[in-house]
């Protein structure tokens, strides 16, 4: 069969021909699960860990208000913003900061995936009940501290 679709001499509409048609989606189909075979043999696919609260604290106060001399030779690490020595970056303000080190690409650089833990119910059960036993705590504290006040008066 040439071409596309078929055209009888008699008649002015066109006849597709579903065959070619069938073939060409089965190439199509065959060829997009060898390049997707070929990619996941070229990259081995890294399980990276699940997404985890920082450990540390973001220090976003410690250049504030000052003044910095910067000039062409100045190292990234030193120039005027904040400084991601693990992106090996520069970000101007503390707001984009932030969005750079709780993003996808900072997060991947860490090695983490932007992925995060399924809690059980169990585990939502107790951090319920150390958070109430905190709340609990404080308040004894703030009934002794007032005892207190009102011994002293």
């Amino acid at each position: 069969m040439a071409g596309a679709y078929e055209k009888n001499p008699g008649d002015h509409r066109r006849k597709w021909d579903k065959d070619e048609y069938e073939r060409l989606a089965q190439e199509r189909l065959e060829e997009e699960e060898r390049k997707q075979l070929e990619k996941e043999l070229r990259e081995p696919h890294q399980k990276r860990e699940l997404l985890k609260p920082r450990e540390y604290k973001v220090d976003l106060d410690s250049k504030l208000g000052k003044s910095q001399v910067i000039t062409k030779t100045t190292p990234a690490s030193q120039q005027g913003g904040y400084y991601c020595n693990v992106c090996d970056c520069v970000v101007k303000d503390s707001i984009n900061f932030l969005d750079h080190i709780n993003g996808k690409k900072h997060q991947r650089n860490l090695g983490m995936s932007m992925k995060i833990e399924r809690s059980s119910l169990d585990q939502v059960k107790k951090r319920f009940e150390i958070n109430k036993k905190k709340m609990e705590e404080k308040k004894k504290e703030y009934d002794f501290e007032e005892r207190l006040k009102e011994l002293k008066e």
